[in-house]
């Protein structure tokens, strides 16, 4: 290949980097920011023109490249210059600043999620599904415009889990300002079903036929891989288990639940071979394998994801047709001019840069690490499938770095691992998904073919995360994108030099030798003779008691349904639970069910006098029938025990018959209130009281002094000085999510506790938390570094 050619080939890249700054600055920065860059870029255009038409020998070479750069960044610079303004001046969005009610048509352009966390609403326990939506109308104050713009809605399961995306619905609820960085006009916490729902176009309706008849036919699968088996072939992950996508976040293994530019690549590729195995020539080939990216995108459901996905699946089959150094990376570059031309909040999505640093790994990295091994003697096949891994791996890892704030040191060997059955397992999905609606039996026989692949891929990341010192943790943010990039530069360098390679398989062998053996033997978690652990499971509380007996405890709460809490017991080895009590409720607290009812023995589980959410409750009985395990009832006075540890019931006191679950603070204040002794002290927990509460506590005129109190509703401001003072804990527990937005924990109660003497240990700043009973003293155990105090 010339010198020329591999200019070429880097043409479009200063026109794309271009491109994605400038629309970062104008979601980021605003509108205004947005018009200046584009008019920087149009001066400069201008200068390039000026300077060549002087004569400039380097400015006449650079004309074309500062052209087509200054041209696609202005109008990139206009296009999201135009959105930021119509979004942040757009009257919704003032009636969402001072949080009024708004009836609005809405036009859904994505499926319903599930909410893993409250991110948007005011209250953990509402708005469980997000829906992603476009304006059509809006009807604020009486006074009703036909308008446009993006809404992100909040709403309970009841009816809305069931619309499509295309149908266009009428909405009630109140509004409030979306996050900042968003082109969303507003976000409506949605009051009451769909009203008025339009019709499915056929299309929608017909992959929607697809994709249940795909969930029907892995039911014949066990639990774990019949959830996997739809999430790895078109990226639904509704009835995923929280347990394996907690073990594929730690194993590095994520990308395979989402859909990516990899499964088109492999279904495209897969028709082009049968395609030429039938002796096609290339214009029918390439149209079988055109008709099937575009049936894939609309079983996969054309949203931005999936828009993403089919234009990077475009330029990976490229490269792999026609050589990645060839022409892949200005069809990366064009496609990702494209999408954010037409979608500039893709400039801002994990998923899209992600997405982008795989495959700009997989055409830059791969054919000269493949090439490489070949000469050194490895079997191409292992070359290949070891260049892949390794190149998607560094060119993502600053990303994942950054945004987890933390490094995989098995993420590599667990792609390894997993990438032979990828290929099978996904195709054969997409068969038993296309048969099932006309045989439900043959369907079933497909799944039963790809159950072997997918239960490896289970198994893969079970082990993988299950390995000690399988992350490092890592400066989120960044800076530590930044410092791992400096890092893996380095690495290279040292790499291509002799003496420089010899160094670093000193100093790996060193890590091996003297620091790894230090994480898996002297971690220092769990602590040993643990009594207390508040789990980090982000926005959610989940507190675990040691009984006294090897690999059991008692758990209180189990955090939204994210996995964190089966990561924490795990670590912990906690095997068998002689008790789930659920305080309330709300999903922060019973979301995370499932999570820990999955590979224990599971006792029971004990839930107040109050059952709303009417939903929640229905779902807790679910889960827990489901798991065989049955569902008690914990009133006030009640007494539990076991060899190291006792729980007493203390609240609520007065429990109402009837309590309005739409009423936060209501159920709230109906939390199981728990006091346990433990070898470490008295332990009070006390779920999300709020100020009525805690005032009934008072009033009952029962002990309330604890050495370790779990701090009501994360540290809201509404907790009482008295009641703080009426406990005069020496640890004081915080279990929240780190930037939440409802500002907790209050700093007036943390000021009030540190006032009272109480050492303060919040989750989203230590992670778990554990209180160890040594020499007859508590003792704090943080498990992040410099922990014990």
């Amino acid at each position: 290949m010339t010198k020329s050619t591999m200019r070429r080939d880097l043409r479009l890249v200063p026109s794309a980097v271009a491109v994605w700054a400038v629309t970062l600055i104008g979601v980021h920065v605003g509108h205004a920011a947005a018009f200046c860059c584009g008019a920087l870029a149009v001066l400069l255009m201008l200068g390039s023109l000026l300077c060549a038409r002087r004569g400039v020998r380097l400015a006449r070479r650079m004309t074309a490249g500062v052209l087509a750069a200054g041209l696609l960044a202005a109008a990139a610079a206009t296009g999201v210059g135009v959105r930021e303004r119509h979004a942040s001046t757009h009257p919704l969005r003032e009636a969402a600043e001072h949080g009024d009610e708004a009836r609005v048509r809405i036009r859904l352009t994505d499926d319903p999620a599930r909410l893993a966390t409250a991110g948007y609403g005011s209250d953990p326990g509402d708005g469980r599904l997000l829906l992603r939506a476009r304006l059509t109308s809006m009807d604020v104050d009486g006074q009703r415009d036909e308008t446009s713009g993006r809404l992100i809605a909040l709403a309970d399961e009841a009816g809305w889990s069931e619309l499509l995306p295309g149908q266009r619905a009428t909405a009630e609820g109140t509004l409030s300002p979306p996050r900042p960085g968003d082109l969303t006009v507003a976000v409506l916490r949605v009051r009451g079903p769909p009203l008025d729902v339009g019709p499915v176009s056929w299309w929608q309706r017909a992959a929607d036929t697809v994709r249940d008849g795909l969930r029907t036919a892995s039911e014949v699968l066990h639990p774990d891989p019949a959830g996997l088996l739809p999430a790895l072939v078109v990226g639904d992950t509704t009835r995923q288990s929280p347990q394996v996508e907690e073990e594929f976040q730690a194993a590095g293994l994520t990308h395979l639940t989402a859909v990516s530019g990899a499964n088109l690549a492999i279904l495209c590729g897969a028709v082009l071979l049968v395609c030429r195995a039938a002796s096609l020539g290339p214009f029918p080939s390439t149209v079988a394998a055109a008709v099937a990216l575009v049936g894939f995108v609309i079983l996969a459901r054309p949203e931005p994801s999936v828009l993403r996905a089919a234009a990077m699946g475009s330029v990976t089959l490229l490269a792999l047709v026609l050589g990645r150094q060839r022409c892949a990376l200005p069809a990366l570059a064009g496609a990702v001019i494209g999408l954010l031309l037409v979608l500039p909040e893709l400039a801002t999505h994990p998923g899209f840069a992600l997405s982008v640093a795989a495959t700009t790994g997989l055409v830059l990295l791969a054919p000269g690490m493949a090439g490489a091994m070949r000469d050194r003697g490895v079997p191409i096949g292992i070359a290949e499938a070891l260049a892949v891994a390794v190149a998607a791996q560094v060119a993502t890892a600053p990303l994942i770095a950054g945004l987890s704030g933390e490094v995989s040191l098995i993420s590599i060997l667990a792609n390894l691992l997993a990438g032979p059955v990828v290929a099978p397992a996904t195709l054969l999905g997409v068969l038993a998904a296309l048969a099932s609606p006309f045989h439900l039996g043959t369907a079933e026989m497909l799944v039963r073919l790809a159950g072997p692949a997918v239960w490896w891929l289970v198994a893969v990341g079970r082990h993988a995360a299950a390995v000690p010192a399988a992350r490092l943790d890592w400066p989120a943010g960044v800076t530590g994108g930044v410092l791992l990039t400096v890092v893996l530069l380095a690495l290279v360098v040292a790499v291509r030099f002799r003496r420089l390679r010899v160094l670093l398989v000193a100093t790996v062998l060193l890590a091996v030798l003297f620091l790894l053996p230090g994480r898996f033997v002297y971690s220092g978690w769990p602590p040993k003779e643990w009594t207390v652990v508040a789990c980090d499971v982000g926005q959610g509380d989940a507190v675990v008691l040691a009984t006294g007996e090897p690999g059991r405890a008692v758990v209180v709460d189990v955090g939204p349904d994210t996995g964190a809490v089966h990561a924490c017991l795990r670590d912990l080895g906690v095997r068998s639970i002689a008790l789930i009590v659920l305080s309330h409720l709300h999903a922060d607290h019973v979301g995370g069910l499932t999570s820990a009812l999955t590979g224990r023995d599971v006792e029971a589980i004990a839930v107040g006098p109050v059952r709303v959410p009417e939903w929640a409750h229905a779902k807790v009985l679910e889960s827990a029938a489901a798991a065989d395990v049955p569902v008690v009832a914990l009133d006030v006075g009640r007494r539990l025990a076991w060899p190291e540890l006792r729980l007493e019931v203390l609240g609520p006191v007065n429990p109402s018959s009837r309590v309005d679950e739409d009423s936060g603070t209501e159920v709230n204040d109906h939390s199981v209130v728990l006091r346990a002794t433990t070898r470490a002290g008295r332990v009070l927990l006390t779920g999300d009281i709020e100020l009525a509460g805690q005032a009934e506590l008072l009033r009952s005129g029962v002990d309330l002094e604890a050495e370790v109190l779990k701090v009501p509703h994360h540290g809201s401001r509404y907790t009482a000085p008295r009641f703080l003072a009426a406990v005069r804990p020496r640890t004081a527990l915080i279990s929240v999510g780190g930037d939440n937005r409802y500002g907790h924990p209050s700093t007036m109660v943390v000021e009030e506790l540190s006032a009272l003497g109480s050492v303060v240990l919040r989750t989203d700043q230590g992670g778990d938390v554990a209180v160890a009973a040594r020499g007859g003293d508590p003792v704090v155990v943080r498990r992040s570094p410099g922990s014990t105090s």
